[in-house]
């Protein structure tokens, strides 16, 4: 039988537990609660959380409403706190209710909608208010939550049980915007003193005892990526992609590589044709700077196209159906962002159903 030219992607949920557990030992007398939105990050949302649950996760954050129903499928008896970033949307209530989802208020908007959905069901909404500490990305702003702290009416039928807000600048630790963000953050939980307070995702939950209050939520760092978006040796690859040598061609000085004129050889090389391409995830930026493993060693890649990603074999052992790792352990995930002037996250997300999943590590955990 002929091998398949199928990629292959392997999710080891053994080094997701591995990393859950890192952070968590890093993030001492803080709940550990996982982001899992994107489908946990490209990965499979279901198998992630399921795993996390069995390794005693109990919160978990998406981003739309869509994805917190399909994780409380996922999850099925397991009473999973689960929060949705995206808050209360327009007509979300009764879904919000429904899959029992918490939304994460982030405007004023949103605050007098949830109050006005949770005074005509009779019934407590529980929330998580977000506030902008100096990110201007999402969050009603500290002066708006001093004012709604102080009038009680416009809170009427909720249950604020979480307040947090996001850095902007975690990944670089010595950057005085963390510590302006932590400042305006102290004010904010000073106001809500019942609810719990969370401030650190993934860059921040290594930031120190000072960002840790009393919930954390890592993202990109659960699955390797660095918390400051470089290799950090606490954490493991939970992604592997590789994909089979389709061809093996011996080029000459001056010969060129796909498209265009820009990429060729200006020696005798020997290449390796292989099935995968920006199609299943390998991001086109990551030509010439990214690396691939093969041959027991890290190979330079020349071209990303659809399909086809061709990678310099040097004086490698290969042949025809060889497996190329071009994201995993050895060509690591921030390496391959940081060739394709990107961030992890995006490495993560743009990885393709096309590729053959493979999950190692699956566990089976009763409900709590």
């Amino acid at each position: 039988m002929a091998p398949s030219s199928r990629a292959r992607l392997t999710v080891d949920l053994d080094a997701l537990a591995h990393n859950f557990h890192a952070i968590a030992a890093e993030s001492a007398g803080a709940e550990t609660a996982p982001v899992v939105k994107a489908d946990g990050y490209g990965l499979g949302a279901g198998p992630i959380a399921q795993r996390l649950w069995a390794e005693g996760a109990r919160t978990f954050f998406v981003a739309r409403l869509a994805e917190g129903e399909a994780l409380r499928a996922a999850l099925g008896a397991r009473p999973a706190s689960i929060l949705v970033l995206d808050g209360f949307t327009p007509g979300a209530g009764p879904r919000l209710a429904a899959a029992s989802l918490t939304p994460v208020l982030s405007g004023m908007g949103q605050v007098s909608a949830a109050s006005a959905f949770a005074v005509s069901a009779r019934a407590p909404l529980p929330c998580a208010l977000q506030v902008d500490t100096g990110m201007n990305r999402q969050g009603i702003t500290v002066a708006q939550a001093a004012a709604v702290a102080q009038s009680p009416d416009r809170l009427r039928g909720l249950d604020i049980g979480l307040v947090m807000s996001h850095l902007g600048c975690g990944a670089e630790p010595d950057h005085p915007r963390n510590r302006q963000q932590l400042a305006a953050f102290r004010q904010v939980r000073a106001l809500f003193p019942e609810a719990r307070a969370s401030l650190a995702a993934s860059a921040g939950a290594f930031l120190g005892p000072d960002y840790r209050f009393d919930l954390v939520r890592p993202g990109v760092s659960l699955y390797g990526g660095g918390p400051q978006e470089r290799f950090d040796p606490r954490l493991r690859a939970v992604a592997r992609l590789e994909a089979p040598i389709l061809d093996i061609r011996n080029l000459n000085p001056g010969d060129l590589i796909g498209y265009g004129d820009t990429i060729g050889v200006d020696r005798a090389t020997r290449v390796a044709v292989v099935g995968a391409g920006y199609a299943d995830g390998v991001i086109r930026a990551a030509r010439r700077q990214g690396q691939a493993f093969v041959g027991g060693a890290l190979r330079r890649l020349y071209i990303v196209d659809m399909d086809l990603t061709v990678v310099d074999l040097g004086d490698a052992e290969a042949q025809l159906g060889d497996m190329v790792e071009l994201l995993g352990p050895n060509a690591l995930l921030d390496d391959l962002a940081q060739a394709a002037g990107s961030i992890a996250h995006e490495c993560l997300v743009r990885l393709s159903p096309r590729a053959e999943r493979i999950y190692v590590g699956e566990k089976v955990a009763e409900p709590a």
